[in-house]
């Protein structure tokens, strides 16, 4: 059975830090790119930031450029988000999505591409 688990949320103050974690189940994890998502009330849905399977290229939304990492342990099936200098601006649910996509830069898929959706981790950032 395929799963996508998103952890690590939470209400944090602005300027924290949080990181999350998306562990994954049910496939070969290190053929699929690894999507980070993230929606706020009223709005559409968002992509964050990805990371490719195999070369381990990445992207990031000039919005948390410089302040979010995105990385990924195939061993351990899990992807991470590592989230600095938080805004109030970032609080949305985020959501981590599989898109099967050896050797392709992540960068080129869109989010209707992605095979495989978590039910999302609540992020607050607020004082």
């Amino acid at each position: 059975q395929v799963q996508l688990m998103e952890s690590g949320g939470g209400l944090v103050q602005p300027g924290g830090s949080l990181r999350l974690s998306c562990a994954a189940s049910g496939f070969t994890f290190d053929y699929y790119a690894i999507g980070w998502f993230r929606q706020a009330p009223g709005k559409e849905r968002e992509r964050v930031s990805c990371i490719s399977s195999s070369h381990g290229s990445t992207f990031y939304a000039d919005s948390v450029k410089g302040r979010f990492t995105i990385s990924r342990d195939d061993a351990k099936m899990t992807a991470f988000l590592q989230m600095n200098s938080l805004k109030p601006e970032d609080t949305a649910v985020y959501y981590c999505a599989a898109l099967n996509a050896v050797q392709a830069m992540c960068v080129i898929f869109d989010e209707d591409e992605y095979d495989y959706w978590g039910q999302g981790t609540q992020v607050t950032v607020s004082s």
